[in-house]
């Protein structure tokens, strides 16, 4: 069997829609041999090249034919790939919360690996590097809440806004919470205190 045939057998053995990149053939041949072959199945409209070397084979729908993988979850892969740790900021942060519903054509991810700026279609990702302090939060809710509140800013918050995010901060485990509680600036701390306390006042 050839390179090809090989990369065309491990990628069939994967689910629809599952991203995957150069570097999961290194095995089967040379990098050049497995991106000329990556090449070749893409050209035959096999798989899809969602971004510079990131790949997948799409699922199908009847409605809106060949479905790729969004900006979120191309970034999820990319930080699986490098074990690299990612934290959304600014307006990703807060339509992750859902207050907001723009999509955001600019992912801003804090990051403890490389940065650098994929492009997604009509979308980017940049990975920022930051120091590990900011990326310490470990409640899932909280760390999307702490970046977003300050992408809103001190004293800009509406009433209707800080009720939505205690109301979230409340799903999140209390031990958690509390840890990340004491990341936070100040005045931003006084917000998720009143997830502990049913205080909305």
């Amino acid at each position: 069997m050839s390179i090809e045939d090989n990369i065309l057998k491990l990628i069939e053995a994967l689910p629809k829609g599952v991203l995957f990149f150069p570097s999961d053939f290194v095995e089967l041949g040379s990098s050049e041999a497995v991106r000329l072959s990556l090449f070749r199945l893409e050209k035959e409209g096999v798989i899809a090249r969602v971004a510079q070397g990131i790949y997948v084979r799409p699922k199908e729908s009847s409605l809106l034919g060949k479905m790729l993988p969004s900006a979120e979850e191309v970034a999820e892969a990319i930080a699986k790939r490098d074990r690299i740790k990612i934290l959304p900021t600014g307006s990703y942060a807060l339509n992750a919360l859902g207050l907001s519903t723009q999509v955001p054509m600019k992912i801003v991810l804090l990051t403890d690996g490389s940065p650098r700026v994929i492009k997604v279609g009509k979308r980017t990702i940049k990975f920022k590097k930051t120091t590990p302090k900011n990326l310490l939060a470990k409640g899932k809710i909280s760390r999307l809440a702490i970046q977003a509140l300050k992408e809103i800013g001190n004293g800009k918050i509406s009433k209707e806004e800080e009720d939505k995010i205690i109301d979230l901060l409340k799903r999140e485990d209390v031990n958690d919470l509390q840890h990340d509680i004491l990341l936070a600036p100040v005045w931003i701390q006084k917000i998720m205190k009143k997830a502990l306390t049913n205080d909305k006042e």
